[in-house]
């Protein structure tokens, strides 16, 4: 069983409306039970209210949320929902194009204010979802925290003293907390699961190249875009919505992806799970260790066949994904003029000068070793229904801080070891929380499944939660 948490949890002092997933929403809508209108004002003032005492976004947008939410509600009193997610309130995370928004990607330096929606933005717009603004990021979200030089710092919607984790905190506080259903999030080395496992919810980096992206991320092809969600259905819902090809992301796979528009939870009994508990960088907190334990079991109970894995063999996977990860820093700040550069994160800063040492040839020489690793991680899926791992190292420590006070570490990358080796692989991987510990906390399982085969890795998601749910 699980420890008695002795905290409240984000949700304890939000309204009914706020606390509906995206699948009930829509089925009330189309009952002609609830407006979405009515959920569109209720998730506002929740957003004021949370910006308060959070600061989870950058903007929000009262005017045109009203305005599609008004549109949605005529909608479904016709009849014609315009597609699968008509009226559900939706944030998205400030490095994603919203057309005519100024996007400040978390910077000081100047933004742009796009002509055109990012694929993900059309795909959401064509469903029908309803923005109701662009949540918080570090500066170009460079690190798994949310704080930096524009905003201030996000916090923990269970300990305010903490992080949320990030880059996708915003996004991760606003779903934790009521704030609308749908949360878009980006994630290049954890950036969605960091801050799932941090504060409680579901947090799901499709296979690269599934959701189209647009402009190419600066972080090159380990980056992702993704769902985050307080339910696997919503996971699947938005997941399913945002899947598409778009002729701008010429990095996208041409060939379909296997649907992901099922997660009828499958039966536990049987499947054959591989469970990694080394990650190649950091050390694994005791607490989080015994929770992974407790999980274990739960599902041994359910009659699941758990196998110990180990990663492919790699000389040093900090280092490779260090290469990818600091060189498009580099990338990234080279665009700024010498004056706005001076306002960057220091800790940004520190990163891109270390990428920009790299030669042409070392690059080269990480994309084949790369290369090589995500070959092997394929062959090791193959062999599993999915594998499972602790969503994070480390509980959520202080905000404002890239490393755990006295840890010894020195950059983020460091204890986010069950995160990068995936983005690397460019392999499907969801969050889900298994538990709240004793001190309040949430803590979460990370399912990883072979590329694209989203769906499956959604169905052990959904499976696992309603292990935990019964």
């Amino acid at each position: 069983m699980a420890p008695t948490p002795s905290a409240a949890t984000p949700l304890d002092d939000a309204s009914e409306l706020c606390r509906l997933s995206g699948t009930e929403l829509l089925a009330l809508y189309a009952s002609h039970k609830l407006s979405p209108v009515e959920v569109a004002r209720a998730t506002l003032a929740r957003a004021e209210t949370i910006q308060e005492r959070l600061n989870a976004f950058v903007r929000i947008d009262h005017e045109s949320a009203l305005a599609a939410a008004t549109a949605s509600e005529k909608r479904w009193q016709a009849g014609t929902p315009i597609g699968a997610l008509d009226g559900v309130p939706t944030t998205i995370k400030d490095i994603v194009w919203v057309k005519d928004s100024l996007a400040r990607y978390g910077s000081r330096s100047p933004g742009v204010t796009p002509a055109s929606d990012a694929p993900s933005v059309v795909l959401l717009r064509e469903a029908g979802a309803v923005f109701l603004g662009l949540t918080t990021t570090p500066e170009f979200g460079w690190k798994a925290l949310t704080d930096g030089p524009l905003t201030g710092i996000t916090r923990n919607p269970w300990n305010p003293d903490l992080t949320p984790g990030g880059s996708s905190g915003g996004a991760a506080v606003a779903a934790a907390t009521g704030v609308g259903a749908l949360h878009l999030g980006t994630d290049g080395g954890g950036s969605i699961r960091v801050p799932a496992a941090f504060t409680g919810i579901v947090g799901h980096k499709p296979t690269f190249g599934r959701v189209p992206a647009y402009p190419a991320s600066a972080f090159g092809t380990v980056a992702h875009i993704g769902p985050m969600t307080r339910t696997v259905a919503d996971a699947q819902l938005m997941l399913q919505a945002m899947s598409g090809r778009d002729f701008r992301d010429w990095f996208q796979n041409p060939l379909p992806f296997a649907p992901a528009d099922s997660v009828a939870a499958v039966d536990l009994q049987g499947r054959r799970f591989g469970l990694w508990r080394t990650p190649p960088s950091g050390t694994v907190d005791p607490t989080i260790a015994a929770a992974f334990d407790r999980a274990v079991k739960r599902l041994e109970e359910a009659g699941a066949s758990l196998v110990p894995v180990d990663l492919p063999a790699e000389e040093n996977l900090l280092d490779l994904f260090h290469r990818h990860w600091f060189a498009g820093a580099a990338a990234r700040l080279s665009l700024l003029s010498p004056g706005d550069l001076d306002a960057v994160d220091p800790g940004l800063r520190e990163i891109a000068a270390q990428g920009a040492a790299y030669s042409a040839v070392d690059l080269i020489h990480a994309h084949n070793r790369r290369a090589a690793f995500g070959g092997a991680f394929d062959a090791l899926l193959a062999d599993y229904d999915a594998i499972l791992s602790p969503a994070c190292a480390v509980l959520p420590f202080k905000a404002g801080e890239e490393v755990p006070p006295g840890s010894g570490l020195k950059r983020w990358t460091e204890w986010a070891g069950f995160s990068y080796p995936v983005n690397l692989a460019q392999s499907p991987a969801a969050i889900i929380r298994s538990e709240i510990l004793e001190n309040g906390l949430p803590v979460g399982l990370q399912i990883i499944g072979s590329r694209g085969k989203d769906g499956s890795v959604l169905a052990v998601a959904a499976a696992i939660e309603s292990l935990y749910a019964a």
